[in-house]
C-alpha cells in the first residue's frame, strides 16, 4: 500500500486578506471547518499543516495545537522547500497538496484525483490545471520522488512559492493526470482571497452545514441555483490571482 500524506498550507500573513484562515465560521475557524472536510476523505492520510517560521503564524500553530492538528514550521516565501521538508519528516510516496483558502474543498473529489493518481501511476494529477470544477475545489497529488526534483532543480520565484508549476511545465520529464468534472464549473469561484469571497462561503456554511455537515459539492450547487445572485457575487476576480502575480514578477527579474 503506498504511503499517502496530505499538506495544507496555510499562512496568516496573507496580503489581500489577512488572518482570512482563522476567520470564524460557525464558531470554528475556516482553517478547522477546511480540515473536518478534508477528514471526510477516506484516501487523505496523515494531514499537515505547512505555515511559516514568520511570528504572524504563530496564531497558526496554536490553532494547530488547540486542535490536536499536525503542523510544521518552514520558509514563508520558499513554499516549495516547506512543503519539501515537512513531507521529508514522513517519507510518503504520495503528496496530496490543498490550500488554506478553500474552506468548501470536497473529500469526494480528493479521492476521485487520488484514485485516478494511483490508477494511472501518474508522476502528478489534479482536477485545476485544466479547470472544469468550480474555483476552490482544487486538489493536487504528486509523487515524492516528483516533488524532490522540483525542489533540487526549479529556480524561479514563482516555482519556489507555488510549489507545483516546475512539474506540470515540464511534462516532458513528468507524467502528467487530470481529473474531469462533467459540465464545466470553471466560472463559479468558492476561493477565499477577498471579503466578498469570505462573505459568500459563509452564507454556504451557515445555510447547509446545520443540516448536514457532510455537505457536498451537489448540495452548494443546488444551493447557488435556488439563489442565483450568489453565482456571479464575486466573479470579479480571477482565478489564480497570485500566480499570475508572481510569473509577472519573474519577467520583470528576467528582463532587468
Amino acid at each position: 500500500m503506498k504511503k499517502i500524506i496530505t499538506i495544507l498550507q496555510a499562512r496568516y500573513s496573507s496580503t489581500r486578506l489577512p488572518g482570512k484562515v482563522l476567520f470564524p465560521i460557525l464558531g470554528q475557524p475556516m482553517l478547522i471547518q477546511q480540515i473536518n472536510r478534508i477528514k471526510n476523505s477516506t484516501l487523505h492520510g496523515q494531514i499537515v499543516i505547512a505555515t511559516s517560521t514568520h511570528y504572524e503564524d504563530e496564531k497558526i500553530v496554536n490553532c494547530c495545537k488547540e486542535n490536536g492538528i499536525t503542523y510544521y514550521c518552514g520558509k514563508l516565501d520558499d513554499v516549495l522547500d516547506r512543503f519539501y521538508q515537512a513531507a521529508s519528516l514522513y517519507q510518503p510516496d504520495h503528496i496530496v497538496r490543498l490550500t488554506g483558502d478553500c474552506p468548501l474543498i470536497d473529500p469526494q473529489i480528493i479521492d476521485e484525483v487520488i484514485q485516478t493518481h494511483l490508477d494511472g501511476n501518474f508522476d502528478y494529477t489534479t482536477n485545476a490545471l485544466k479547470p472544469t470544477y468550480p474555483d476552490g475545489l482544487d486538489v493536487e497529488i504528486f509523487k515524492f520522488s516528483a516533488l524532490k526534483k522540483a525542489w533540487i532543480e526549479a529556480t524561479l520565484n514563482s516555482d519556489r512559492e507555488h510549489v507545483t508549476p516546475y512539474i506540470y511545465r515540464n511534462n516532458d520529464q513528468f507524467n502528467i493526470g487530470h481529473l474531469y468534472n462533467d459540465i464545466d464549473l470553471s466560472h463559479l469561484r468558492w476561493t477565499v482571497d477577498w471579503q466578498i469571497d469570505f462573505d459568500l462561503i459563509k452564507r454556504i456554511f451557515e445555510n447547509l452545514f446545520p443540516y448536514n455537515p457532510r455537505f457536498t459539492f451537489s448540495d452548494i450547487l443546488q444551493f447557488i441555483e435556488s439563489n442565483p445572485e450568489l453565482k456571479t457575487i464575486n466573479t470579479c476576480h480571477t482565478r489564480n490571482e497570485g500566480l499570475q502575480k508572481s510569473l509577472q514578477e519573474d519577467q520583470l527579474i528576467s528582463r532587468a
